[in-house]
């Protein structure tokens, strides 16, 4: 906490505006100063949407809400400002001014000059209209590169904070359990660990450029039956405990991330908004979160609507703070007048919403709000005639070319190549017949939270405000001599099989045949993938799979090229494709580096963060499976994937060796310390990512049969050698017990270093000794990776 200075301040300055005091003593005497109308109008945010002539924001008409009359909310104060960029088509210039000018207002209109924070979505980049569309999540943890993501982050970051948003609702640390649930690509994986390292990076990035990260969904949302959004979860306290909540726990603690967002779900009747166990309990008085809990939109109103445990919108609001959650979220429903009139009845006392409003005022003091020089004009406008609207327009680059370097970059390592029998990459083919719903489709590659398919899909007279190359464009461009036939063949989910036999007289006279498979992103069923946009099974929507068949049956090379959301089971094509490139949602480069891969120019190096199914009925699994979960002679299902989490060929070959055990006993305390050796053994540069994951053959409580506990990224020329030393904490080997504490165990355990988690390739089996040992929050996270020339240095 921020200790207390006593200094004097001036007549002329009140203590809240004077940098000279503590924020804690500012905040304090703010509070003391307030209404309670004052103080429940900090607690809440109002939907806008900024106008494109650069006027003052206008309240946004959702169907979910009753319109908000704002010059009658203003003189109270407000909160928050909800998605001012992401509600419309804006130019950024004029975007920035017209938030600028409404900040002015609102700052003006209330007695204390204070504010809002503007808040917007960040899932795949920043989602405002002409902003680069980066890879989305998924595709994130395909790249097993945190420094990336951070990179990646950061120049989000930068960009939100130039046009004056303060808080980014990013990113998604839910973990997959089900890969039918519609918001696969938002999340980063099926592993906790992946999800927490990649996660903790994008925090960092985003945090260090100013804008307040959001985790979300706190917890549970992805945990829910049959892979249905918004629907019951049924998760025990370790599948909680050990898989949902560790990402997030390292994202507060090595991320720094000020904001964390209440999961919709209820586990064991209890829902997320209202659980002060979870929210004030585990968040706040044991991990030491000290910033603010935010509502997921509307989920204050779904304890009325939805979960039935408040009757009346009073009640949800005080069920919620007493929970902790500080602000309402997306705009004022139960924390205005319903609120006020519970807490002058006597129904909710004025010390839980005191509580809340310090939280959020001590973040907008640290955000520079509070301060008496604050400018509401964000640091792109400086210097610019803001009395000149139309002089502003194209002035704000949001997608220059270092975002479009770095989008590239991403996209390029996020590629996973799932099988090849030796056509890619391909040697200058003559006649390619490009196939496919994705083949010639621009938004192909955007998930269901880029500006374009979010908000852009609602105004198509409005351009979509980035370029967006399709395979067909890119793959012209890679490989010039070529001649293409495109041919649609069948829509993403029409299931119109008319085109099939076009497709396949086009396959027939090529000489290779790129099939463009996948997805098309949106929401609450209009998309098959996205927010609310679930699958049945994971069989490939629509008709794909009879189009894959029949060009499979031309006995032309097939190359299958996937632009998805999640993984699908591909039936035969896992055997019989000539090749498989998977790609997640990559963004307005993603054809870019997919056809580099194609042609060889880049190298693939991405790996699986989710396990690709054998069959379309298989589910719910993940790699993270305990002995039962495995394929068994009294079950006629088989849940072994086509290719496990963490699988991902190159256009080389590697060989590990030399592995040397130098720690082979340790205490519960203490630690391993294990070294081999990583050489390219191929013709061509290439990538390795070294997978360690831990084995506890015999446990107080089931395990998973083994689960990642660290990775490493080895970049090896052709011949050239590499060794590889990690030291592992005996930390990691820790699990929830019956006692619902986590401890660590004495016994042996088998460490794997793996290309995959099907792939292990060395494993050492150590031993744990001495007493269990209870190890809390503070545990050690991570193993520690170190490279040299040879395994013994």
């Amino acid at each position: 906490m921020i200790a207390d200075v006593a200094v004097e301040t001036t007549p002329e300055v009140p203590l809240w505006n004077d940098p000279a005091h503590s924020v804690t003593a500012r905040v304090s005497a703010l509070i003391d100063a307030m209404t309670l109308e004052e103080k429940i109008a900090q607690l809440y945010g109002v939907w806008v949407g900024a106008s494109d002539e650069g006027g003052d924001v206008a309240p946004h008409q959702h169907d979910m809400e009753e319109a908000v009359d704002l010059d009658a909310l203003l003189p109270t104060g407000l909160g928050q400002l909800t998605r001012p960029f992401g509600t419309l088509p804006v130019d950024p210039a004029l975007g920035a001014l017209s938030l600028s000018r409404t900040q002015a207002r609102i700052a003006s209109r209330n007695r204390f000059g204070i504010p809002a924070v503007a808040h917007e979505e960040c899932l795949a980049g920043f989602a405002a209209w002409g902003a680069t569309a980066y890879p989305v999540p998924l595709s994130w943890g395909a790249t097993f590169d945190p420094d990336l993501i951070h990179r990646m982050a950061a120049a989000i970051g930068r960009d939100m904070r130039s046009v004056g948003v303060h808080q980014g609702l990013a990113p998604v640390l839910d973990v997959v359990r089900d890969a039918r649930w519609g918001r696969v690509e938002e999340t980063i994986g099926e592993d906790p660990y992946l999800v927490g390292t990649i996660g903790a990076a994008y925090v960092r990035g985003l945090e260090g450029a100013g804008i307040v990260a959001t985790l979300k969904h706190f917890v549970g949302y992805s945990a829910s039956r049959a892979g249905r959004n918004l629907a019951p979860s049924s998760v025990g306290p370790r599948e909680r405990a050990d898989v949902l909540l560790p990402p997030f726990e390292m994202a507060i603690r090595e991320g720094g991330a000020r904001s964390v967002m209440h999961a919709y779900t209820d586990i064991d009747g209890v829902p997320a908004a209202a659980d002060e166990d979870l929210l004030t309990g585990l968040l706040r008085d044991t991990w030491g979160f000290e910033g603010t809990v935010v509502a997921d939109y509307f989920g204050i109103a779904f304890l009325k609507t939805l979960h039935g445990i408040a009757a009346d919108w009073a009640g949800a609001a005080g069920a919620a703070l007493r929970a902790g959650v500080d602000v309402e979220l997306p705009t004022v429903k139960t924390f205005g007048a319903p609120l006020a009139e519970a807490v002058t009845a006597g129904r909710v006392p004025e010390k839980v919403i005191d509580r809340a409003l310090r939280r959020v005022l001590i973040q907008k003091a640290m955000l520079g709000l509070l301060d008496p020089d604050w400018n509401p004009v964000p640091p792109a406008l400086d210097g610019a005639d803001l009395d000149d609207p139309d002089a502003l327009r194209g002035r704000i680059d949001l997608d220059g070319p270092a975002n479009r370097e770095l989008a590239r970059t991403v996209a390029e390592e996020a590629v996973v190549l799932l099988s090849n029998d030796g056509t890619l990459p391909l040697e200058r083919p003559r006649r390619i017949a490009l196939v496919g719903p994705n083949a010639d489709e621009a938004t192909a590659v955007l998930g269901c939270y880029s500006f374009p398919q979010h908000i852009g899909v609602h105004h198509p007279e409005t351009p979509v405000g980035i370029e967006l190359p399709t395979l067909r464009d890119t793959l012209a461009a890679e490989f010039p001599e070529a001649e293409f036939t495109v041919v649609r063949g069948t829509g993403v989910d029409d299931g119109d099989a008319f085109g099939i036999p076009e497709a396949v007289r086009a396959a027939r006279d090529a000489d290779v045949v790129v099939a463009v498979l996948g997805d098309r992103a949106g929401l609450f069923g209009r998309g098959t993938s996205g927010e609310g946009c679930d699958a049945e099974s994971l069989a490939l929507p629509g008709a794909q799979q009879q189009l894959l068949d029949a060009l499979i049956d031309t006995r032309k090379p097939v190359v299958t090229v996937l632009l998805a959301g999640r993984p699908y089971a591909l039936g035969r094509a896992v055997e019989e494709s000539a090749a498989i490139v998977q790609s997640f949602f990559p963004g307005a480069e993603g054809t870019a580096a997919i056809a580099g891969v194609l042609s060889g120019r880049t190298s693939p190096s991405g790996r699986l963060p989710v396990s690709v199914p054998r069959g379309a009925g298989a589910q719910p699994t993940t790699y993270l499976g305990a002995r039962l979960a495995q394929a068994s002679e009294v079950s006629n299902i088989d849940p072994t994937p086509a290719f496990g989490f963490g699988h991902g060929l190159t256009y080389t070959t590697f060989a590990w060796s030399d592995l040397v055990t130098y720690t082979k006993e340790a205490a519960t305390d203490g630690e391993f310390s294990l070294a081999f050796t990583v050489r390219n053994t191929g013709e061509r540069h290439g990538t390795e990512v070294v997978q360690l994951y831990l084995h506890d053959p015999v446990a107080s409580v089931v395990q998973p049969v083994q689960r990642l506990i660290g990775y490493t990224r080895v970049r090896l020329a052709p011949g050239e050698a590499r060794g590889v030393r990690v030291t592992v904490p005996a930390d990691l080997a820790s699990f929830t017990g019956r006692d619902g504490r986590r401890l660590v165990e004495p016994g042996d355990l088998e460490l794997r270093f793996a290309a995959s988690s099907t792939a292990p390739l060395l494993t050492a089996t150590v031993t744990l000794t001495g007493p269990a040992r209870h190890v809390d929050h503070t545990r050690r996270l991570h193993a520690v990776f170190g490279q040299g020339n040879t395994a013994d240095n």
